[in-house]
């Protein structure tokens, strides 16, 4: 997908990846870009800083409820006719593992796998009449390998992956293009207080300005898999070519950081 001249939505835009994306495709010509996000002064400061070379519009939007969802594409319909890409990007994080209460697990749930559900819903119909149209949904290197110290993460990164490759095998032969945004540590909100990144930094964290970069580079090639870290590729394949020794390596990892994922877990319960 070349961006220049195209429609774009983006959530969890109101900061981080989300933002960093806006402003990468506003610099790369899109005729528009929509700027979405539950923050509403954040969303404001997003569209503060893209400029006038792309026509920028701010609608407001609660990923995990369907009903908002749909609001937001139906406004974007409305101004501007179609949607060339949809990028579902929000999503949270929640430490812990099984303990976890069944409101957050419900939580994480609908913002980090049923806000790609309902966007499909909502954004399909328009893009399937066109025989056209992508989405981009932002996982995680977690829902491709794993991720420590949070088991809500792995099994909701896992799930959108999931969802994902279904969209792929179900659309692909009638023109809708799906990538899966899988990056380790990115210097965002969900990773401050995080020192290094933790165990997802170990090969470094990336400034959402990079990812961005990505991002471009992936889509023009219509790639199912954007990968800002390229070593999680390598990954992939150990964990698929001797799963026992790779479940053994990740175990090591989650000793190793054990104590700092238990004191994050336990500041999230105090939230």
């Amino acid at each position: 997908m070349d961006i220049k001249g195209k429609v774009i939505v983006v959530t969890g835009a109101a900061s981080g990846i989300g933002r960093a994306l806006c402003e990468r495709f506003v610099r790369e010509s899109a005729s528009a870009v929509v700027v979405s996000d539950i923050d509403a002064v954040g969303m404001a400061e997003t569209m503060a800083v893209l400029g006038d070379d792309s026509e920028v519009m701010g609608v407001p939007c609660d990923v995990g409820n369907e009903e908002s969802v749909n609001k937001l594409v139906q406004e974007v319909l409305k101004r501007f006719k179609k949607i060339d890409l949809f990028c579902a990007n929000a999503g949270i994080f929640t430490a812990g593992g099984e303990e976890v209460s069944i409101e957050a697990w419900q939580k994480i749930w609908d913002v980090n796998v049923m806000s790609h559900v309902f966007a499909a819903r909502a954004v399909l119909p328009s893009m399937l009449d066109r025989g056209e149209g992508y989405l981009l949904n932002t996982s995680s290197a977690a829902g491709l390998l794993s991720q420590v110290g949070s088991a809500p993460y792995s099994v909701t990164k896992h799930a959108a992956i999931g969802f994902a490759e279904w969209l792929s095998i179900t659309y692909g032969k009638r023109g809708i293009k799906v990538s899966a945004l899988c990056p380790q540590a990115v210097r965002t909100a969900m990773t401050a207080g995080s020192e290094g990144g933790g165990v997802a930094g170990l090969d470094g964290m990336l400034e959402p300005e990079q990812l961005a970069d990505t991002v471009v580079e992936t889509l023009a090639e219509e790639r199912f898999l954007v990968l800002p870290h390229p070593e999680v590729l390598t990954y992939m394949r150990r964990k698929t070519e001797d799963y026992d020794r790779w479940l053994g390596g990740m175990r090591r990892l989650h000793e190793r950081f054990e104590d700092a994922y238990k004191a994050r877990a336990e500041r999230d319960l105090e939230k």
